[in-house]
């Protein structure tokens, strides 16, 4: 999204809210859930409100999944795929559009609809963030080559695909050589770094360490089974690379976990947070938990449940299970009630505050680094921790976008260190 805004900011536009009166609005979505669906068509629905003879763009997973159910929308100008996303300030820019008369609302033409229906995308683009100007966040890998068996990422994004090392670094360079203190890897499945090209996610990590001249590199989510023990063993011994890991478990249940395709055991997850606990014991290790997939009975989620319950875990990311089209989840048997499903969610939600409680009362006393952030509340910015645990301090001159070693001593009511 940023990578796509500074197309325009560099050209003859400038950057309004989203709330604002603008003659272009620019949706990227996304597909993973059908609230995130439904999220996007909400969007649409209020910039058509706000500005009648607006434009109004669709980008990102929905649009390659559903355009014809974008394309349909009032007010929709235009709809691109993954393989156009990158393009649509050029598109705007040389198409023919023709202004609406006064009051006019429908729709223009489907000729004005940008689509590439031809084939998956196939096209990788690095793209980082700059609009924080103290935290970048970094694609390094687009798509997937996994087939979970409740996941939509594979249709909407196509093959995993990423650049090379060489490249990769010559992107890096760039976020360096702006005021950014960190750059966050992200990417669909970054583990599968470098595979095309014969290289690796762990030769890239050393790569950056060495060659770029950035404070902090942190890791976004990453396969347990792409979590190795030298990609570990990096992150331990490189003072750069953050003590923080995202690791996506589903399910702490052996068997749910082979009905979603998974590529991993429980035990095998057990072995990446052991290790991590080993070099690393003050690091942050969140994961993904789904709640009420199908085949999930109530032996199996108390399982999972126990599972996550002994695991050294930090906190989790609880998703309520969502029936996705051409899935094959959708069609496998043992539907959980939705109702049932919520309240799986609820527990799994107690759990992780709990665990996040534990987390934070861990750390008191600790000497560590944060990285301050631009952004001010109510007299205080805000940062995060090496393992990214989030502090406050009372706003003071020069101190935002600054890296300062603080102790960890008194939490507010929400659990946010205060310095």
């Amino acid at each position: 999204t940023s990578s796509i805004s500074r197309q325009f900011t560099e050209g003859a536009y400038s950057l309004v809210d989203f709330s604002d009166n603008a003659d272009i609005y620019v949706i990227n979505s996304c597909t993973v859930t059908q609230s995130a669906e439904k999220r996007c068509r909400a969007l649409i629905r209020q910039a058509k409100r706000t500005n009648p003879q607006a434009k109004i763009v669709v980008v990102g997973c929905y649009s390659e999944l559903k355009p014809d159910e974008l394309m349909n929308m009032p007010g929709v100008t235009m709809v691109a795929g993954s393989n156009e996303k990158f393009r649509i300030y050029e598109y705007l820019n040389t198409l023919a559009y023709s202004s609406p008369d006064p009051g006019e609302t429908e729709n223009p033409s489907k000729a004005d609809r940008i689509y590439d229906k031809a084939s998956l995308p196939d096209i990788f683009i690095p793209a980082w963030s700059s609009s924080g100007r103290t935290r970048s966040f970094f694609k390094i890998q687009d798509g997937c080559d996994y087939k979970c068996s409740y996941c939509t990422i594979p249709l909407a994004r196509g093959r995993s695909r990423s650049s090379t090392i060489r490249h990769t670094l010559e992107i890096a360079r760039e976020i360096s050589r702006t005021n950014i203190k960190e750059i966050v890897l992200t990417g669909v499945n970054i583990g599968d770094f470098g595979k095309e090209a014969g290289e690796s996610f762990a030769a890239l990590l050393r790569e950056l360490v060495k060659e770029i001249d950035i404070e902090r590199i942190r890791l976004s989510s990453i396969e347990p089974d792409l979590l190795d023990d030298e990609i570990i063993e990096i992150v331990a011994g490189e003072e750069k690379l953050m003590p923080h890991f995202h690791i996506p478990l589903q399910s702490g249940s052996d068997k749910v976990l082979a009905k979603m395709r998974r590529r991993y055991t429980t035990g095998l997850f057990t072995r990446r947070v052991e290790k991590i606990r080993k070099h690393l014991p003050h690091a942050c290790i969140a994961a993904d938990i789904i709640a009420g997939f199908p085949g999930e009975d109530p032996g199996l989620f108390n399982e999972s449940y126990e599972f996550v319950k002994r695991a050294d875990l930090s906190y989790l990311h609880v998703f309520t299970y969502s029936e996705r089209e051409n899935t094959a989840a959708i069609e496998l048997s043992g539907k959980v009630d939705v109702g049932e499903r919520k309240k799986r969610s609820k527990m799994l939600q107690e759990v992780s505050a709990s665990k996040k409680r534990e987390f934070i009362d861990s750390v008191r006393g600790m000497k560590t680094k944060v990285l301050w952030e631009q952004e001010a509340r109510n007299g205080f910015i805000f940062g995060f921790t090496e393992n990214y645990l989030k502090v406050k301090t009372a706003v003071a001159a020069g101190k935002a976008n600054t890296i300062e070693e603080i102790i960890l001593s008194e939490t507010d009511k929400n659990g946010v260190y205060t310095v």
